[in-house]
């Protein structure tokens, strides 16, 4: 031992610089940074673009009270006036029909997934069906529900068809945000309140849900957002109308994507590019305020610290 020490060279005071960068590591870094912000704004140009193409031609008949209390009914492509009210209640309704549907089976179903079925074949056919309909175009899911609802039941061209092709596109997005959220709710969560004797049925009500609500929430929204925007199941499941109809069990129903396309083959007339700017710039602000009451909500429903 006595050897040892005296071979042992004497410590001088100095210290090591572990965070000190060489100058080409300093050079990579830069370099990465410059790429990653680059790549940032090439993003961000085109969809700066598109919000101030949109805004800037369609803000003025949002400006018109008309605009939100008034239907199309009556009024033609060379004609001013009328409003989008009964465009804006049928996405609203058959967005929340179709919500109504997908997104108790898809938190039911991502439940499933990360608290019951781990390993269990049920659980990979599961998940292998979900990710078959997160790639399903929105005109199979539409061709889907006519053929069942329309040529084989018989039934007429109605909203509710639209709301059950919207759910089979809804579906898949809720369920994987919903999923990934569960996983991400720590094990030691879970373990503490099964020690207190708490079943786990109730533990996952009371625990895993509430502590996983605010990306649920925001799934669900990712999911309002992919659906509210589609044209084709509007096209094929139920016609357009100009005029109010409230019932999706009956009738044509007006939406905004459809009222868009109304429009779009006479952009060449004032009125009608007008309606189809203004319809479309409606669309996004309800979608930007679905997300921000979806995050109002969440902040004021998630479980916090003591």
């Amino acid at each position: 031992m006595s050897t040892l020490a005296a071979n042992k060279p004497a410590y001088d005071g100095t210290t090591l610089d572990l965070t000190g960068k060489s100058g080409a590591r300093a050079f990579q870094n830069t370099l990465a940074t410059v790429l990653i912000v680059l790549c940032f704004l090439i993003a961000l140009v085109p969809l700066l673009w598109i919000l101030w193409t949109v805004i800037s031609k369609g803000y003025n008949l949002l400006l018109d009270p008309n605009w939100w209390s008034q239907s199309q009914r009556g009024v033609t492509v060379r004609r001013v006036g009328g409003g989008a009210y009964h465009a804006i209640m049928g996405t609203l309704i058959m967005a929340l029909i179709c919500a109504l549907i997908a997104v108790p089976i898809a938190i039911l179903g991502a439940i499933y997934l990360v608290e019951y079925g781990k390993g269990t074949k049920a659980a990979k056919v599961v998940s292998f069906m979900i990710d078959i309909l997160t790639g399903v175009p929105s005109i199979v899911a539409a061709l889907f529900i006519y053929a069942v609802w329309i040529t084989v039941l018989g039934f007429n061209r109605v909203g509710f068809a639209v709301a059950l092709s919207l759910v089979l596109l809804m579906l898949p997005v809720v369920l994987r945000s919903t999923e990934e959220m569960l996983k991400l709710v720590p094990d030691e969560l879970r373990e503490a309140s099964y020690a207190l004797g708490v079943p786990k049925w109730k533990t996952i009500l009371k625990v895993v849900i509430p502590t996983a609500f605010g990306g649920i929430i925001t799934g669900v929204m990712l999911g309002l957002a992919r659906v509210m925007g589609e044209t084709a199941p509007l096209l094929i499941l139920v016609g357009y109308s100009k005029n109010i109809n409230l019932n999706p069990f009956d009738g044509f129903m007006g939406a905004l994507p459809t009222m868009i396309n109304q429009d779009r083959t006479e952009l060449s007339l004032d009125p009608a590019a007008d309606r189809v700017w203004a319809a479309a710039l409606t669309l996004i602000l309800l979608v930007l305020l679905l997300n921000v009451l979806a995050r109002v909500i969440a902040r004021f429903s998630t479980i916090k610290s003591q």
